[in-house]
């Protein structure tokens, strides 16, 4: 195995991927379909090697963001059936078709659109109907059903325009995961959205898949599962928030490491970083770390977050720079230079959590591995061993 560059990266514990479809796939009702949702990169872990790992364990359907994520996945052997769940330009209705990928359609307006590039490449796409019950993002409005019930007539029209085959029809909820503070709404969604399909099929439209449970709803709401499934978050070991009140037992597969560039005693007065934002009050060992925000390790961080060094915290100290911070070591005895750093994840018995992080930063934890940057190579492990890399800048030949 290719021996990586050791400045920083981010592990991936592909038994910790196992571990987690595997928990989620024993707490769904038997015959409902898992597709597991890999838009950005796999929510940063790497979607060639988390995907390809998915299909193995029998993954039914990936859902993605647009058509270059669906296509990266088709050119790495991904044979399952594929969901965009954004906007593709519909002049790509052919390509839409010959890769076999599953298209949303959010408007009558888009959907005529699609159907006409379709018809002129005479071609076929598959099509999922998305019904806005609450988000207010995208998908034909339904949200008060004796408001809204001119969107049926758009939905059906969509539904049987000619190169568009309708296989299935979806929501996504907005506060599944808000523990009881969000029952009502995402029952409400549910109720909504529940109407819009018995509308459907009472007009002769009847679809293949059915599906509202994202990573929220899979756990707190198991009578909500109907046909299909979109775990996201869960699938990398993430809650999606405090607030579950039925949480599995999931393992985070993501660690961000780096390691001690250099280390030195400063004295006291002397001052640390752009700006100077940090003086010495006494004699400090300061160690050097090769991550800053151009990794995706946020500016804000300075001067707040902490990272493990020799299974201890070692607080930030001065300003986060583009390429590199620094690290108050002065209380961990034994530090060396080339010393491996956590900068979340454990390090022996001691565990920073990801969601400390995105604490700090005022955002969750999706944010904060999505935002681990593309020169960051990606290694996996699996039984202790290292079995693939994934590197952004130089890829393997």
């Amino acid at each position: 195995m290719h021996h990586f560059l050791k400045r920083t990266w981010a592990d991936i514990n592909m038994d910790a991927i196992d571990h987690n479809f595997r928990a989620i796939r024993n707490a769904l009702k038997p015959g409902v379909k898992m597709c597991c949702v890999v838009k950005a990169d796999a929510y940063g872990h790497g979607a060639p090697m988390v995907a390809r790992e998915y299909q193995r364990l029998g993954a039914d359907w990936f859902a993605v963001s647009n058509l270059e994520e669906a296509i990266q996945l088709r050119r790495c052997a991904i044979t399952r059936p594929i969901l965009i769940l954004g906007y593709t330009p519909p002049q790509n209705a052919e390509e839409l078709s010959e890769l076999n990928i599953s298209q949303t359609v959010l408007s009558l307006d888009y959907a005529r659109q699609l159907s006409r590039y379709a018809q002129e490449a005479n071609v076929t796409v598959n099509i999922h109907l998305k019904v806005d019950t609450g988000m207010s993002r995208i998908g034909f409005l339904y949200q008060n059903p004796a408001r809204d019930e001119s969107s049926l007539d758009e939905m059906e029209n969509a539904a049987r325009l000619p190169g568009l085959a309708p296989e299935g029809i979806f929501t996504h909820f907005a506060v599944s995961d808000d523990g009881d503070q969000g029952e009502n709404f995402t029952l409400a969604q549910y109720d909504c959205f529940r109407k819009a399909v018995e509308a459907m099929e009472a007009r002769g439209l009847h679809f293949a898949v059915r599906h509202c449970a994202n990573s929220g709803a899979v756990l707190d709401y198991p009578e909500l599962q109907l046909d299909m499934v979109r775990p996201g978050i869960i699938l990398y070991g993430m809650e999606p928030s405090e607030s579950i009140r039925h949480p599995l037992d999931l393992q985070p597969a993501m660690e961000l490491k780096t390691v001690i560039s250099q280390k030195k005693e400063i004295p006291a007065g002397a001052t640390v970083s752009y700006g100077r934002t940090f003086t010495a009050s006494q004699g400090t060992v300061v160690a050097t770390v090769p991550i800053g925000y151009a990794d995706g390790y946020p500016r804000h961080f300075s001067g707040k977050a902490q990272m493990l060094v020799r299974g201890k915290r070692a607080p930030i100290i001065g300003r986060v720079c583009m390429d590199q911070l620094m690290l108050d070591v002065t209380e961990i005895p034994g530090v060396e230079e080339g010393d491996v750093v956590t900068v979340f994840g454990r390090d022996g018995e001691a565990f920073l959590p990801v969601d400390e992080l995105a604490a700090l930063n005022d955002t969750i934890h999706y944010e904060m591995v999505c935002l681990v940057g593309k020169r960051v190579p990606r290694i996996y492990w699996k039984h202790g061993k290292q079995i693939g890399e994934l590197n952004y800048i130089c890829p393997a030949e």
